[in-house]
């Protein structure tokens, strides 16, 4: 075999896609360079066919190596077996503790298989049957080999048993819901300051369930980002996935802001004042100011005393999040002192364990104390909005969005270490809306390490996502089956590969932790994927997503009868203009102007016109649009559309209830070509549109009353 024959055999056998077929449904090969980058980021060796022969060698003997695998995930009812590994000849016992204590003893399956020489070693297997009425829940597998001798060896791997179906979504089968999709940092109040914040993401939840009858309200991702300014806009690039973003906290909301002295009040009033401008304005959202003066005045109030109870709380928090929270206040109080370039974070500062940074934390206690408060201060207020949410009526509530990555220089990166692979980055291949693909600049899990580390990092992150969530929106979920990988110096972010994840493992737990906080989910499905995505997503009950710009079959649009059931639709998502804008075009017009498109632009024109006359063709037909209609009775129609589809979840687009015409991101493009995610929410009219405006703004009425027709 040669080395392009044996590089290929390596790639696939470690779950690098060797080839893909694109958009324009044509198969590309990947260059064997882009194949070297990838393996050699995985830390697999492949540079030349001495190099690749050890590793193909090394994958076969890797499980012979270890006496119990790294982690093992089953599923509820569905008998599974381990696999053990000991010298040839002892005997072994194989236990599983559940997390309430029992004690099940595991039976060994009469397989016989060859024993392999390791190191000069036999090395035996067994394999022992792991029962199905094993609860769901977090297990540990216990083998001791040679139990009864001296030389008796233990080893142990958790054993995460998911459900089959994720029930919450189950229990939604009944008829279909309604919610209001809208990114938070655009919706204001005059209470804000400048940037709409946990508080009216409370009101805003309250309007939407209380006053329109909206079953639940999907807001960006709120994950934190740097702990001070310059702060990143997207936040789809935040600094970590685990922890919130302490530039929503509503700073007069927090209990001991009451306690400040006279002096320091009126300085927090004065700070929120300054802000009354700004929170009229509609060209753009600034956050850097509006978090420059959140922090000081979130200092003042750390500073005083709180009550026993309060403290209690606090500590409890802190004791909860453990490490995890440890480690990101540390990289937060670091980060306050050393810029994201600087050398410390590649020599002393490395890692959370070096010399230096254990140091630091006796050094900054008192930074790091602050940032656990912040981190405690979301935690309160993201609680007390999803209470609003349920007691204003919303059968969901609050549903979060996870987003798919983290900044390669945020916490994330410096936290989880090796669990986040340096060396490439995340994107997308090119596609017929981006159609130089996208490089979104973040580093992707692992998929080894994220193994051997029981997938502790990403149940952990989903734990803190869905605590105080009725729901969640898993961005980009085909990221949990491939992701496109670009190493670094890739000329187009098209010189990439797909590498493959265990789903199956990375589905079940988010099954599981949804199930426990009894959270809806969405994977948001859209894109070039795979047919077994949806499939395995609808056998396990998560919903998919679908938006009618982009339902179609063989270039014509799918008719809504025959949208999926398991699914959110909707008519228009960021990464599109408002309906309005996308009725008139706006999409194409932005990326000519930006030099987005790749063909000539009346071709663009005259395609994407077609298309869109061909959905509101389906409306006219199904007499919910009449000849000369204006556009917000176009708009109502394409929602009165989406309710003639199956589709268990409808998402209606704050933008189109209100007018708004600009598009939040243009995908490709960075902050100096587009004001992407800094958007203030504006009418037809261009006027700002506050949470209060919402309770009576008569095209949010309009548009109620449509759906409310069918």
């Amino acid at each position: 075999m040669d080395y392009t024959a044996q590089l290929a055999e390596l790639a696939e056998r470690s779950g690098i896609s060797t080839s893909y077929r694109g958009w324009d449904q044509a198969e590309h090969e990947v260059s064997e360079q882009t194949l070297q980058q990838i393996l050699r980021a995985r830390g697999i060796a492949a540079e030349n066919e001495t190099e690749v022969a050890q590793s193909l060698v090394d994958l076969d003997e890797a499980p012979w190596r270890r006496m119990v695998p790294p982690v093992g995930v089953t599923i509820f009812g569905e008998p599974q077996t381990v696999e053990i590994h000991v010298p040839h000849g002892d005997p072994v016992t194989v236990t599983i503790t559940t997390e309430t204590g029992e004690l099940v003893l595991l039976q060994q399956v009469q397989i016989w298989v060859e024993p392999r020489d390791i190191d000069g070693e036999p090395v035996g297997r067994a394999t022992f049957d792991i029962p199905g009425d094993i609860p769901p829940g977090w297990h540990t597998l216990t083998a001791v080999s040679a139990p009864d001798s001296n030389h008796a060896t233990t080893a142990q791997c958790p054993i995460a048993v998911t459900p089959k179906r994720l029930s919450t979504n189950d229990a939604l089968t009944s008829t279909q819901r309604t919610g209001l999709l809208t990114q938070l940092y655009s919706v204001r109040s005059n209470r804000s300051w400048g940037v709409g914040d946990y508080a009216d993401l409370a009101d805003l939840a309250a309007v939407a369930g209380g006053t329109h009858g909206f079953d639940y309200l999907l807001v960006n991702p709120m994950h934190a980002q740097r702990p001070a300014p310059p702060v990143e806009a997207s936040p789809y690039l935040p600094t970590t996935r685990r922890f919130f973003d302490p530039m929503y906290i509503r700073v007069e909301d927090i209990a001991e802001t009451a306690y400040l002295s006279r002096d320091q009040y009126a300085k927090v009033r004065e700070a929120a004042r300054s802000f009354v401008k700004a929170n009229k304005r509609t060209r753009s959202i600034d956050r850097d100011p509006s978090f420059r003066a959140k922090l000081r005045a979130l200092k003042r109030i750390h500073r005083v005393e709180r009550s026993v109870a309060r403290k209690n709380d606090f500590d409890a928090f802190v004791a909860r999040e453990g490490k995890g929270l440890d480690d990101f206040a540390l990289w937060c109080a670091l980060a306050e002192k050393y810029r994201p370039d600087s050398p410390v974070w590649s020599s002393t500062a490395a890692h959370p364990n070096t010399d230096f940074a254990t140091g630091q934390r006796r050094d900054l206690a008192e930074r790091i104390d602050f940032h656990k408060w912040l981190q405690w201060i979301c935690d309160e207020q993201l609680d007390r909005a999803q209470r609003v949410a349920v007691a204003s009526g919303m059968d969901i509530g609050i549903m979060h969005d996870l987003a798919v990555g983290v900044h390669r220089q945020g916490a994330d990166a410096w936290t989880l270490g090796d669990a986040l692979t340096a060396g490439v980055t995340v994107g997308a291949p090119p596609d017929n809306f981006n159609q130089q693909g996208q490089n979104w600049n973040q580093p992707p899990w692992n998929p080894d390490r994220l193994r051997e580390l029981g997938y502790a990092p990403y149940r952990d992150m989903l734990r803190t996502v869905l605590r105080h969530a009725g729901g969640v929106r898993v961005d980009h979920i085909l990221g949990l089956f491939r992701l496109w990988w670009i190493p670094e110096g890739s000329a187009t972010p098209g010189e990439g590969a797909y590498v493959h994840y265990d789903y199956e493992a990375l589905i079940g737990i988010l099954v599981l932790e949804a199930e426990r906080a009894g959270a809806v989910v969405v994977g948001e499905d859209l894109g070039v994927f795979e047919p077994r995505v949806q499939e395995y997503l609808g056998q396990r009950g998560l919903f998919g997503t679908s938006i009618l710009w982009f339902e179609n079959d063989h270039g014509a649009p799918i008719a809504p009868e025959n949208y999926r059931t398991l699914c959110l639709t909707s008519v228009t998502t960021h990464d599109l203009p408002p309906t309005l804008g996308y009725l008139r075009g706006e999409h194409i017009a932005l990326r000519d102007r930006l030099g987005l498109l790749e063909r000539d632009l009346d071709a663009e024109i005259e395609q994407d016109t077609a298309g869109r006359e061909a959905v509101l063709d389906l409306a006219r037909e199904r007499g919910l649009l009449a000849p000369g209609a204006s556009e917000q009775e176009s708009i109502e129609a394409l929602y009165r559309l989406i309710v003639r589809t199956p589709s268990l979840l409808l998402g209606v687009a704050l933008v189109d209830a209100v007018g708004e015409n600009r598009i939040q991101n243009q995908p490709g493009t960075d902050e100096t070509q587009y004001e992407n995610w800094r958007v203030p929410l504006a009418d037809y009219n261009g006027k700002a549109v506050w949470v209060d405006d919402l309770v009576d703004h008569p095209r949010l009425l309009a548009l109620v009353a449509a759906l409310r027709r069918g």
